[in-house]
């Protein structure tokens, strides 16, 4: 899990607490319901969300952790459900080298356990009284999360026209729940709203270059090393910023454009169309936006917080700015 990293130390227990309540709230009467809850734990998930959530509410020192890890537990349930429903939409047998829920148990069960997982988050926030700011919130994103799906697939396997477009879905779909964990993190410290707004900016930009950089890696890097088959967002239709950026610098833009409109695209298709982007600079480019986003990270972050959680903010942008899974 990238959560393992030294620049998570400070709360390196508050996750290993995480991972217990996880395994806790996944237990059902249901035996079947227990076992697909155990393996979506066990796959390994990076627990960034939970875990920039947590950090956030170490900028204050009186947060009970009784009350703030169930909140925790939540935003990992609903990062959890959602890509369940992502796997069922896209057909996906392998999330993070293992099999997906749909793959084991087919998309009707996986449809349904992706409900119940939604369910546990939403009934931990009502049991332990957040207050409906935070419902809200949480609310928000699901709602973003479903936009964000419904637009991928309704405009698959078309490029879009200006790079905003790109930016809006990737919000929607990454971005804006990494925000938000950070600005409830700032909620539950009971942060001046100045340092809650800024950490939402925090959250919102490194979100923005962990997409990008998954959209790179996705073009670059091995089907071992990233849990997937590389190229895989050509080939499902997902259009990422490396490929807008050479349809509209490459003398192949039409070549280009043709594979992608191919829903039955073969292999060599795939390479030929990767081959295209790599070629236009479009690679090149995405990584120059990876590093605005992250200046922007490091920028905001607020001075007045305790050094040790402030310096983690910074390792973890210079981190995603690295990253090579």
């Amino acid at each position: 899990m990238l959560t393992t990293n030294k620049m998570f130390y400070i709360i390196k227990k508050d996750l290993s607490s995480l991972e217990d309540l996880l395994y806790e709230t996944v237990e059902s009467p249901v035996e079947l319901i227990t076992d697909i809850g155990r393996h979506l734990i066990s796959s390994g998930g990076k627990r960034i969300r939970p875990a920039l959530y947590i950090l956030a509410t170490k900028s204050s020192d009186n947060v009970d952790k009784n009350y703030s890890m169930p909140l925790a537990m939540a935003i990992e349930m609903i990062h959890t459900a959602s890509l369940v429903h992502d796997d069922v939409l896209d057909n996906a047998s392998t999330r993070r080298g293992s099999a997906t829920a749909n793959a084991k148990w087919g998309n009707n069960i996986a449809v349904l356990t992706g409900d119940y997982l939604f369910a546990k988050a939403f009934a931990a926030i009502a049991k332990n009284d957040y207050g409906p700011r935070i419902s809200e919130l949480l609310a928000s994103i699901v709602c973003d999360l479903s936009e964000g799906e419904i637009l991928q697939n309704h405009f698959g396997y078309s490029i879009p026209e200006d790079f905003d477009v790109y930016y809006d879905r990737i919000a929607k779909k990454t971005a804006n729940f990494i925000a938000v964990s950070c600005e409830l993190g700032a909620i539950v410290a009971k942060q001046p709203e100045e340092n809650i707004k800024a950490l939402r900016e925090y959250g919102y930009c490194i979100g923005m270059a962990f997409q990008i950089v998954d959209d790179i890696l996705d073009l670059t890097s091995s089907s071992k090393k990233i849990g997937k088959p590389a190229g895989n967002d050509i080939l499902q239709g997902v259009i990422t910023l490396p490929v807008i950026y050479a349809y509209k610098h490459s003398s192949n833009a039409e070549e280009l454009k043709n594979i992608i409109e191919n829903r039955q695209m073969t292999h060599e298709d795939l390479t030929r169309a990767i081959d295209i982007v790599k070629q236009s600079d479009g690679i090149e480019f995405a990584k120059t936006k990876v590093n605005e986003f992250l200046n922007r990270a490091h920028a905001i972050i607020p001075n007045n917080i305790p050094s040790s959680v402030h310096k983690s903010f910074d390792a973890i942008a210079d981190f995603i700015g690295k990253r090579d899974y």
